[in-house]
């Protein structure tokens, strides 16, 4: 989960200053991370830990279940639009084709062959099959698929609306299914090119959304998200019958979860509309400023990849199941959710897994001093931005500065 789809150095904490090309009379720009991207990306994160979490418990108690779909109508979806917000609509270059071998489809092998291996000692089975990706590596083949077709769609006029068309018309064939994790790539595709559109147009800057926050927003946005919470709780039934957990997956094709109407693309549009809003939500109650856990954002992928292994003796076990009262087991989850959040983002384990999570073999590549010069990056979503400068009027901003 993770910099999405262009990732920077996880050593960019600090300012830098890359110099401009000799003879070309252009000003040194100062790059520097935005804190606000690495709060959001961590906040997310460690929503992505309590949603696997609390999962086992959702069960037993309708509370549970209700923060469970709180958390699935908007995390992944918020995820998607901070990738493609830090994304470039440029045709790649080479190091951007490197990137995509090293920062996704690598760790892709690398950690689906040790999820066969992981299975095969605790079940007894294991059914190699890299085309079906294992529990959370989905979003890794999802991130590498955004790349490839984001220079095609920023091709078109209106992508927003064809991205959509596709997100709603992919859940209507049932040969789209979790292949390559095909169908949720499809469901999501219309967040990460808003998350693109937004940075194209400018509009955060064009608004000052970083600058400032008016305290009634922060207010209102609370008051959205505590009233979805209550609207999940409150309907749980209604929402249990109709199946909605698999609706939030962008998993199935509608006929496969229930629905069998020709107005079913209906639904997942209404859950497009829900993500939009509460995402809305989510990013306008996040601090723009520093704070002690701000620098846990940059290391994402750590987290991504790492906790579904911390979790699965919980989940194969049972632990996580019977567990009453849920007034006190929910809130221990969902402290633990986030240690767990910081604990795998933390130097020591960085140290130990950085040869899995962030590989550089220089014997794969036909020009190793490549990855020389590609440095560190821990995070697939990017948040190392410029300071704001003119720009020239025939030409928009290069989102490559991210990284």
């Amino acid at each position: 989960m993770t910099e999405s789809t262009n990732p920077t150095p996880a050593a960019a904490a600090a300012s830098a200053v890359r110099g401009p090309p000799a003879g070309s009379g252009a000003v040194p720009r100062v790059r520097r991370r935005v804190p606000f991207w690495d709060n959001a990306r961590f906040a997310c994160i460690a929503l992505v830990v309590l949603g696997h979490a609390a999962q086992r418990l959702t069960y037993d108690s309708e509370v549970a279940l209700a923060l469970y779909l709180l958390v699935y109508a908007f995390h992944m979806p918020a995820f998607a639009i901070i990738s493609g917000y830090f994304s470039t609509s440029d045709a790649p270059g080479r190091r951007q084709m490197a990137r995509v071998l090293t920062d996704i489809l690598l760790p892709y092998v690398i950690f689906e062959s040790l999820w066969t291996v992981t299975k095969w000692l605790v079940e007894g089975q294991a059914n190699p099959n890299p085309t079906q990706p294992s529990w959370t590596l989905w979003f890794l083949l999802a991130l590498g698929i955004f790349r490839v077709v984001l220079p095609y769609l920023a091709l078109l006029r209106w992508p927003l609306l064809w991205t959509i068309v596709i997100s709603i018309g992919a859940g209507y064939l049932p040969n789209i299914d979790s292949t390559l994790s095909l169908s949720r790539t499809l469901g999501l595709l219309f967040f990460f090119t808003l998350g693109w559109w937004l940075r194209e147009r400018d509009v955060i800057d064009r608004l000052g959304l970083l600058r400032s926050r008016p305290w009634w927003v922060f207010a209102a946005s609370a008051a959205v998200l505590a009233a979805a919470g209550w609207l999940a709780w409150f309907f749980v039934d209604v929402w249990r019958a109709m199946n909605l957990r698999e609706w939030l997956f962008y998993d199935e094709n509608y006929s496969s979860i229930g629905g069998t109407e020709w107005w079913a693309g209906g639904v997942r549009l209404a859950l497009v509309g829900v993500a939009i809003v509460l995402s809305t939500a989510f990013f306008a109650v996040l601090p723009l400023e520093t704070h002690w856990w701000t620098h846990f954002g940059q290391y994402t992928m750590y987290v991504y990849l790492l906790h579904s292994f911390v979790l699965y003796p919980f989940r194969e076990s049972g632990v996580l199941r019977d567990l009453d009262p849920t007034w006190i087991w929910l809130p221990v989850v969902m402290v633990t959710s986030v240690l767990i959040a910081l604990g795998l983002a933390t130097r020591p384990v960085r140290t130990v897994f950085r040869p899995l999570v962030e590989p550089r073999p220089r014997w794969l590549f036909a020009d190793p001093a490549m990855l020389d010069r590609e440095g560190h990056r821990s995070d697939p979503t990017g948040s190392r931005r410029p300071p704001e400068q003119p720009r020239p009027a025939h030409r928009r901003a290069d989102p490559r500065q991210n990284g």
